[in-house]
């Protein structure tokens, strides 16, 4: 096939290309969802390697139970980062930061694969009752304000972050607009690999501290090495003393998360559907797709890695090559496998300045938090209706007030974080609430009014 051909595709098939531009074609699924994926365990505690190990089994987990058909890519969620963090959590130092104890992720990665069988249950009800039955309780009047109110949430994270150093911080952000606004080809789609690289190295050259903690963390590391971290499998609760109370918290304050991630994947299929030109809800059909997320998502989890959700950042890849070949994909999967035996790469991402870490995520937050808006925006939410005004309006003050203020409400031995409870007031509110004005849509087409991303 000519070089044309491949610009002007699309290509289905990426073996008419020849190896070597499957190889190239693969490790550009790579470094688009690499950026975000390893800020996660950044954010969290949670291992790096394991989560590389995790995102590229769990890719390959997913493209078996759809058939190989769906040029997705499975990385980490942000939309449990507060979960993780509400867990971990053990008190505040004097400046009034957060003081993580990070043998409790335990605890958070059982409430993160219970989160993932909530897919299973999703993926039933799809299969059972159609996609338009159960998206009736996924309404963007609920959807868009629980997901401006995760990143609302995690901002003030991300500027204790960017305090460290904010020159190095500004750095990343300007970095990532720059490439993101005006960036050509592959640079564009990856704007927040090229944002913490460009703030890493600055920080390296101006920041002598920085520099002797790379070159010492790095030195140390090992070339090879297993990445599975025993303390923060869930494995580990068997031969430890179990506290019940935190881990019934870890439950019913991070399942309930869920609900975004799952919306999430359904509009991430929806626009993978679209830019591929097939219609992937119906073959092989939401029921496989929320399956293979949702089990991936609680492999991930027994093990101590992330959850995980499909990448957005790959489907701007499918648009850029217009080569949709899932093949492509599952190269980027083994990709991420085999770097994740490096202890030396993954010390050298984990010394990261704590400047660039913020500076990236301030931008991640915010558009988490944008995201929702659009989501609301798009599906055109009717706030001139009294009910709608009413549950975005507790969601929000809900999720936020709870979590600045008291932290969580205490149930018994039951802590539900702010977030948790929003969610439940939202979906209960909206299911009970007469004036009901949205109605899930999907054409023939392959494009569907859910469009949005966590």
């Amino acid at each position: 096939m000519k070089e044309k051909d491949v610009i002007n595709g699309p290509v289905y098939d990426a073996r008419t290309l020849g190896k070597p531009k499957m190889l190239v074609l693969g490790l550009q699924h790579m470094f688009a969802m690499f950026g975000a994926t390893v800020l996660v365990p950044m954010l969290t505690g949670l291992d790096m390697a394991t989560t590389l190990l995790f995102a590229g089994l769990g890719t390959l987990l997913f493209h078996l139970l759809t058939k190989g058909k769906v040029p997705a890519f499975l990385g980490s969620s942000f939309a449990f980062i507060g979960g993780y963090n509400a867990i971990r959590t053990i008190g505040t130092d004097a400046s009034g930061a957060a003081i993580y104890n990070n043998d409790l992720l335990v605890y958070a990665c059982f409430g993160v694969a219970c989160a993932g069988l909530m897919y299973v249950i999703l993926s039933a009800l799809f299969k059972v009752f159609g996609v338009r039955r159960v998206m009736r309780f996924f309404p963007p009047i609920v959807t868009g304000p629980i997901i401006i109110s995760i990143g609302l949430i995690l901002s003030s994270s991300a500027i204790s972050n960017c305090s460290a150093n904010w020159l190095i911080a500004i750095s990343a952000i300007v970095i990532v607009v720059c490439f993101n606004i005006w960036g050509k080809g592959m640079t564009k789609i990856i704007p927040i690999l090229l944002g913490v690289i460009g703030s890493y190295i600055l920080s390296l050259i101006f920041d002598p501290a920085s520099r002797a903690k790379v070159v010492e963390a790095v030195s140390a590391a090992d070339w090879v090495g297993l990445p599975v971290v025993w303390n923060n499998t869930v494995f580990h609760l068997f031969d430890m003393e179990v506290d019940t109370g935190l881990l019934w918290s870890a439950v019913f304050t991070i399942v309930p998360l869920s609900l975004a991630t799952m919306v999430e994947h359904i509009g991430d299929i929806c626009a993978i559907s679209s830019t591929c030109g097939r219609n992937y809800m119906e073959d092989p059909g939401f029921h496989r797709t929320l399956l293979g997320d949702g089990l991936a998502t609680t492999l991930a989890s027994l093990f101590g890695a992330p959850a995980n959700t499909t990448y957005g950042e790959n489907t701007g890849v499918l648009a850029l090559s217009k080569v949709y070949d899932p093949r492509v994909v599952r190269i980027a999967a083994v990709f991420a496998i085999i770097f994740s035996f490096s202890p030396k790469f993954a010390a050298l991402i984990t010394a990261m300045p704590t400047a660039t870490i913020g500076g990236v995520s301030l931008i991640l937050y915010g558009m988490i938090s944008a995201v929702g808006v659009r989501n609301v925006v798009e599906n055109k939410v009717n706030f001139s209706n009294s009910r709608n005004v009413i549950i975005a309006a507790l969601i929000l003050v809900l999720a936020i007030g709870i979590n600045y203020s008291v932290g969580s409400i205490n149930i018994g031995i039951v802590s539900l974080s702010g977030l948790a409870v929003a969610s439940l007031v939202g979906i209960a509110l909206n299911a009970i609430l007469p004036g009901k004005d949205y109605e899930f849509q999907q054409e023939d087409e392959g494009s569907t009014s859910v469009n949005f991303k966590v």
